[in-house]
């Protein structure tokens, strides 16, 4: 009797042992059209550190599930994520069946959201400004809304420019060295192979890396997570390109313990949205995986995106109204084609390889080597002894005759003489009768004696390679602890130089400076007097180098009302410029190699989320960093010198904000103030000014410089609202709203490269012209306020339709440092410092009044169908942006031609400024098409 007590005790006790350990719930996963299983599907158990992935058979399982009402939310990249509520009984495990997942209309619209970042970049082979690129992995409602809604307005979520953002691939970051930017472009036309991501808000915790203050992307391109099977895709639009094809198959994860995904896409256009934008792009993605047990396996990925298209111009208000929105000064007629002077070429592949490491269940180590290669060109036309070819050259336009003042008399404005306005309706004739590039007529000037050039094509190259090491270890260290750690190392070469593509029929190209004189006209003493052709380097020549090593550990926190984190990380940067060319200007400062410049950064965030209720959360972050100017601000004249900006020091860097969040099966909303403040930042431009310096040679002072503002402080504060309500199971209402003030919270410094100045006793001409009184100036960038209200409905039949309407205010234009500096008041001619007479404090504030572009309103329209046909799913997606056509300016900056009181106000008196601010345009009406089969 005594041996049957206490065997029946131990097996109560055993069978209470295992109900303890086997308290949660099961579930099953399909597709709600084809009813496949999905696999590598997330499943969370919020406020929790449980997450699973489903198996080939779509099932999940939670066994130590916490006991009463939990969320349980399931997601996966190209569904629409779900919130279910469980109410898990103690001991018990509970069965929730089959759970359906709907097709994400979100996934489709990524398919038309490269068009409108690929359209923003620069000229200076630098990356792109937007912020939309890194919001598509989100499936916040306000963030959508900043992504495809605001985004073709140039939006830029809280003010932040790209490079505030980090992008990785794999746990690589991929922003350029160079300028702390992403290159979009360099996967383009691979999103099917990309759309495997997760993006961090703000400076909330990212499991890979510390972060910037707006966000952290991470795309994943492992073999094994794609779902298996193959997608046929062929689109239209009138936006940046005209026709796109793209294929992409994954095979799975096969009984030997292989996996691939293959992708290729091409892209075209004869003419864009914009006149004389033509397009092409191809490009190729592979990824293959090799499991070599239950702990390792290694990934190899490669990815090749080659991309060529004509850029459009800025314009003046004169020129718009003349030749219209869509009109594009870069393009000219040759042999019944439209040919561009200023292509933008991209072609960057990527390579990378990929070990992960499962060391326990707990337990995570993936390390990857990455390099990366490849080209950016940008072409122009340069010219030797001959007229400007620009259609939109202040001296082919009317503004040039109705703009005119007497040289002697400042008084005395000529521009409604007769002789005056007669040249200016003559110039806007021929205008009108030639308002494009004139290529022909560039051959013929190119017909000379000796057959050298006088106009060429050549293009500004940067050539990179880059090699990157790193390796994340992600540990759950106890049931409520998580940390994160990461080690990085990035080397870069960057070569940059003048590359000739066209002798537009001469001969020969002479590689001199004509606008200097005697030896300082050499590009390079150590082969003056040159003549080059086609392929050749010229101009200049040098390569950029750095190193960076950073390291990063974080540690997360899980408790039943509060979830905390805190992050840290060290950065070091080290940069160097390496001179090819020893240029005539800067004959011992050109050559070789500089010193090296190191800069040590740290960071410290952290933030904690209170849980109100199950549905209801208050969350906060902040942080505090430093960060190393970037490449380009270290060596902002690295054409020519290896100079540096005196007292250049790194950034400093605020940010914090606070979120009430609601998030219920039906309603979701997000209510967040933020605060943003960066201090010691550096901005490098390139002008030609005139009564800038003292006129010492009767040129009024003018000069072609390069500017440096350094000391830049810049505050952003504003609130962010982002709600969707499921009103129905068909019918779903989406509101989001930002305002923002992105100021200037103090004077910057401002100083002046001028090579004229440059001697042999002068190897750093920089003039400084003190503080820029820019203090209370808006920041240029975007709207910086939005709202959008949106209504979707999606039948059960598989079709659905949305519209949005959108209102977008307050974008302002990018100010002139140099305008709001003392300088502005001196008067070349005057040597003795008088300044100028007719200049009031009243007519110089209005002068310098920071312009407002006007609000408008867009009115987007979306809609899809999808069909199963046995085993085959066919469907549809398509949008109409901007349907009322509305005309819109994106940005604009004010020119510094005229640096002075005198030539600006009697510019603006005028009526018809010469000088008048340059204006991007957003795109009209558009629509994007899309048919897609999934076998």
């Amino acid at each position: 009797m005594k041996k049957l007590v206490i065997s029946t005790l131990f097996v109560m006790q055993t069978l209470f042992l295992f109900a303890q350990s086997n308290t949660g719930f099961t579930g099953r996963v399909l597709d709600a059209k084809t009813q496949k299983p999905l696999q590598n599907v997330v499943a969370i158990i919020q406020n929790t550190n449980l997450k699973t992935l489903t198996d080939f058979n779509g099932a999940f399982t939670f066994s130590d599930s916490p006991a009463g009402n939990q969320s349980l939310q399931i997601k996966s990249f190209g569904y629409k994520d779900l919130l279910i509520a469980v109410e898990v009984v103690e001991g018990k495990m509970l069965d929730l069946g089959v759970v359906v997942m709907e097709e994400d209309v979100t996934a489709e619209q990524q398919l038309s959201l490269i068009t409108i970042t690929e359209n923003d970049l620069g000229d200076d082979n630098s990356g792109s400004e937007s912020t939309a690129g890194l919001l598509q992995a989100s499936r916040d409602a306000f963030q959508q809304a900043a992504a495809f809604n605001w985004g073709q307005s140039r939006f830029r979520v809280r003010g932040l420019d790209n490079e505030y953002g980090t992008t990785m691939i794999n746990g690589v970051v991929v922003n350029k060295i160079y300028d702390g930017r992403t290159q979009w472009g360099n996967w383009g036309g691979l999103n099917d192979a990309t759309r495997n991501q997760e993006f961090t808000a703000g400076t909330a915790p990212s499991d890979y890396t510390f972060g910037g203050i707006l966000g952290t992307q991470q795309i994943y391109t492992r073999a094994s997570i794609y779902r298996k099977g193959t997608r046929i895709s062929f689109s239209s639009t009138n936006t940046n390109y005209s026709w796109r094809n793209m294929i992409t198959h994954a095979s799975g994860m096969g009984t030997n313990g292989w996996a691939f995904v293959v992708s290729a896409s091409g892209r075209w256009a004869k003419e864009g949205y914009f006149e004389g934008t033509d397009y092409g792009a191809r490009s190729l993605f592979a990824s293959v995986e090799k499991k070599l047990g239950e702990q390792h396996s290694l990934n190899f990925t490669s990815i090749y995106a080659e991309n060529s298209r004509g850029r459009n111009s800025p314009n003046t208000n004169e020129v718009t109204e003349l030749a219209g929105v869509k009109y594009n000064s870069y393009w000219g007629w040759q042999d019944g084609k439209k040919r561009n002077s200023r292509d933008r070429d991209v072609a960057e592949p990527i390579l990378m390889l990929t070990d992960y490491w499962k060391i326990s269940d707990k337990t995570n180590l993936n390390t990857t080597v990455a390099y990366q290669f490849g080209k950016i060109g940008n072409s122009r036309i340069d010219n030797q002894g001959a007229d400007n070819p620009d259609p939109t050259y202040y001296r082919n336009l009317p503004s040039y005759y109705t703009s005119a003042y007497n040289p002697d008399d400042y008084t005395d404005f000529q521009g409604d003489d007769p002789a005056n306005v007669a040249n200016g309706i003559l110039a806007r004739d021929n205008f009108l009768a030639n308002k494009q590039i004139n290529w022909n007529a560039l051959y013929q000037a190119n017909q000379t004696s000796d057959g050298h050039s006088a106009y060429i094509l050549y293009e500004d190259r940067t050539d990179d390679k880059v090699w990157t090491a790193n390796t994340i270890l992600n540990s759950q260290l106890a049931d409520n602890i998580n940390m994160n750690a990461a080690v990085n190392f990035k080397k870069l070469k960057s070569h940059n130089f003048a590359n000739l593509l066209d002798l537009l029929g001469g001969q020969f190209y002479q590689d001199y400076d004509n606008f200097q004189s005697g030896s300082e006209q050499q590009s390079d003493l150590n082969n003056p007097n040159r003549n080059v052709g086609v392929g050749d380097t010229f101009a200049y020549n040098y390569n950029l180098l750095a190193n960076t090593i950073d390291a990063f550990t974080q540690f997360k926190f899980t408790y039943r009302k509060v979830d905390f984190y805190v992050a840290q990380t060290y950065v070091r940067t080290q940069y160097q410029r390496e001179g090819l060319y020893k240029n005539g200007l800067y004959p011992t400062n050109s050559f070789g190699k500089s010193d090296k410049y190191n800069f040590e950064n740290f960071g410290f965030k952290g933030g904690l989320t209170y849980k109100i209720t199950g549905k209801q959360f208050l969350a906060f972050n902040s942080a505090y960093m430093t960060k190393a100017p970037s490449l380009r601000n270290v060596f902002p004249n690295a054409r020519l010198n290896d100079n540096i900006p005196a007292g250049l020091e790194s950034e400093n860097v605020t940010s914090a904000d606070a979120s009430y969040i609601i998030k219920a099966p039906r309603f979701k909303s997000r209510l967040t103030a933020y605060y943003s403040n960066i201090k010691n930042a550096t901005e490098t431009s390139f002008f030609f000014g005139e009564g800038i310096f003292e006129d010492d040679n009767g040129d009024g002072g003018d000069a072609f410089v390069a500017e440096t503002v350094t000391n830049i402080e810049k505050q952003n504060i504003g609130l962010e609202l982002g709600m969707e309500y499921q009103i129905t199971s068909t019918i779903k209402l989406m509101l989001s709203g930002a305002y923002g003030e992105y100021t200037y919270n103090d004077n910057p410094n401002v100083t002046l490269n001028n090579d004229n100045l440059a001697s042999d006793t002068n190897t750093n001409p920089v003039t400084d012209f003190g503080i820029a009184k820019l203090k209370g100036y808006r920041v240029s960038g975007g709207p910086q306020t939005a709202a959008s209200f949106g209504m979707e409905y999606r039948d059960p039949k598989f079709w659905w339709v949305g519209a949005n309407i959108n209102y977008l205010a307050d974008n302002y234009i990018d100010v002139s440092s140099l305008l709001r500096t003392d300088n502005f008041f001196r008067n070349p001619q005057d040597l003795e410092g008088l300044g100028f007479p007719e200049a009031t404090p009243e007519r110089a504030s209005e002068l310098l009044k920071q312009e407002k572009f006007d609000d408008f309103m867009l009115l987007n329209l979306t809609g899809g169908k999808s069909w199963k046909i046995k085993n085959t799913t066919f469907g549809f997606f398509a949008s109409i942006n901007n349907l009322l056509d509305v005309v819109y300016k994106t940005g604009g900056f004010e020119q510094t031609r005229n640096a002075n009181f005198r030539e600006v106000n009697q510019d603006v008196s005028s009526g018809t400024p010469a000088f008048a601010p340059k204006y991007f345009y957003g795109f009209g009406r558009t629509y994007f098409v899309n048919l897609y089969i999934n076998l």
